[in-house]
């Protein structure tokens, strides 16, 4: 892995796609012992968590439905502190049980958003698993569920994540170069 340039920007290695796949299995593992007898919706983010989430359901062992949402935070490497929905919820969630499903959790803005749009439709559970945690950027009150990685603090861009639309494609972690 060597240092790639996004735009305007330089990234170094960070997390290799050997390390992401390990724990995104040993997340899979705790999801299956909670949800095997449950047929959970799995409410993927996108455009960020369709790495992860296509990674993460291929290996969970238990029937599931999926369906997607799509919503904003970010311009550039900063989040906007406003959440905007793009693309809605089709599915009634009535009584389901949900996961959301997304790649990185920062500030918790978007999943706050999330959970208090999902509450008012009566799911019978909301859980959140999220390949990427930054507990130190993290200031809400919702419990993250699921985590596959914990991070520094540190803009990130492969695997899903991007950078102005750049990077999604690169199967590696890398951040933002000092």
């Amino acid at each position: 892995m060597s240092e790639i340039k996004l735009h305007d920007k330089v990234f170094e290695p960070y997390i290799t796609k050997e390390r992401i796949q390990a724990s995104i299995e040993a997340l899979a593992q705790k999801i299956t012992e909670d949800y095997k007898d449950k047929k959970p919706l799995f409410i993927v983010v996108l455009n960020g968590a369709f790495m992860f989430a296509s990674d993460l359901l291929k290996v969970l062992k238990f029937d599931l439905e999926v369906c997607f949402i799509k919503v904003s935070s970010y311009h550039g490497t900063r989040s906007t502190g406003e959440v905007t929905e793009i693309i809605g919820l089709s599915k009634n969630i009535e009584n389901r049980p949900i996961i959301i499903v997304e790649d990185i959790i920062d500030t918790g803005n978007t999943i706050e958003t999330l959970v208090n749009t999902l509450k008012p439709k009566a799911p019978s559970s909301i859980k959140i698993a999220s390949m990427l945690l930054k507990p130190e950027a993290y200031k809400k009150d919702i419990t993250i569920d699921y985590a596959a990685l914990e991070i520094e603090n540190k803009f990130v861009v492969g695997y899903g994540l991007d950078y102005d639309e750049l990077g999604r494609n690169i199967n590696a972690l890398y951040k933002l170069k000092a």
